[in-house]
């Protein structure tokens, strides 16, 4: 019987407010809060649960992680705050993705854009839901998220080498 396949979660944070003390810290607007939490009550719908989450140590991504968590019920403690997220490239957050540990199972990633966005287009391996993969093209707005199956350890993700689940931007 072969391995079900990981799952990796990427998210772009919820709707900030505009200005804060520094770009860093930013805190989420009330909408983005919202968003976040109907975030998560979707991924809890999928069955989705994380063993592990990358999130950036940006004030906004932090308060989505606490957002998307409460919505989906999901343990707070999962999440490691990463300062180098905040800044990184693609190629950079792909490679913490890389790190990840073999027995994480399920892997959630809140990140900033470009990144994510442009992060989810390059593993995007073209098998997957095609509505999904066209949504995504079509831009990554606050909180959109997209649900990926990898068929390899971490360590060998690379381009294409995931397929798209579902593409997701909540609204109230």
């Amino acid at each position: 019987m072969s391995e079900q396949p990981r799952v990796l979660v990427l998210m772009r944070h919820a709707q900030a407010e505009s200005h804060g003390p520094s770009d860093h810290e930013r805190e989420l607007a009330p909408r983005g809060r919202r968003d976040a939490r109907a975030g998560g009550e979707w991924l809890a719908a999928r069955g989705i649960t994380p063993d592990a989450a990358l999130v950036s140590a940006a004030l906004r991504t932090r308060e989505t992680w606490e957002s998307l968590a409460t919505g989906a019920g999901w343990d707070l403690d999962a999440a490691a705050f990463d300062e180098g997220l905040y800044s990184a490239g693609a190629e950079a957050a792909l490679d913490l993705v890389r790190g990840t540990d073999d027995d994480v199972r399920t892997l959630v990633l809140i990140g900033h854009n470009p990144t994510v966005g442009v992060l989810a287009q390059q593993l995007d391996d073209g098998q997957g839901d095609p509505e999904a993969s066209v949504a995504m093209l079509g831009g990554y707005p606050t909180a959109a998220t997209t649900v990926f199956e990898v068929g390899s350890g971490w360590s060998d993700l690379g381009a294409e080498g995931a397929r798209v689940v579902a593409f997701h931007v909540p609204r109230d």
